[in-house]
């Protein structure tokens, strides 16, 4: 019998985990740096990073808290009540964090240079591997 283990998961949306408290919270940054691709069609004379990458971050960080805390492999499901304040643009250092509010839902937030500029009210994660929780 072979076994075939999956590696670590690779960060792909977030630059560094600054706390990670299994069962209460997360917190990461993201560097946004001038070279990423996205910035030469989204917008050209005005670069802002979509939406959807700022979700995608939080989505990642409140997969690994999930992780951490019941075990298992977690996606995003859902998200409800997001609210983008301001644009988050080259340059930008964003801090992110999210709060676990019960099995497969956590509320999240962004801040850049102190600003509160992305909030979710609740990011409904589903597990999508097999197993037991913790």
């Amino acid at each position: 019998m072979i076994a075939i283990t999956a590696p670590a998961p690779k960060l792909v949306g977030l630059d560094r985990i600054v706390t990670l408290e299994p069962g209460r919270a997360a917190t990461a940054v993201r560097n946004v740096p001038s070279t990423l691709d996205i910035f030469d069609s989204h917008f050209p004379l005005f670069p802002v990073l979509p939406g959807v990458l700022i979700l995608g971050s939080l989505a990642e960080l409140a997969g690994l808290l999930m992780t951490e805390t019941f075990d298992g492999t977690w996606q995003l499901a859902a998200a409800h009540s997001v609210r983008y304040r301001h644009f988050v643009r080259p340059g930008d250092r964003m801090e992110l964090r999210v709060d676990l509010i019960e099995l497969g839902a956590c509320s999240a937030r962004v801040l850049v240079d102190g600003k509160r500029v992305t909030t979710v009210a609740r990011l409904v994660l589903s597990r999508s591997d097999v197993g037991g929780a913790r």
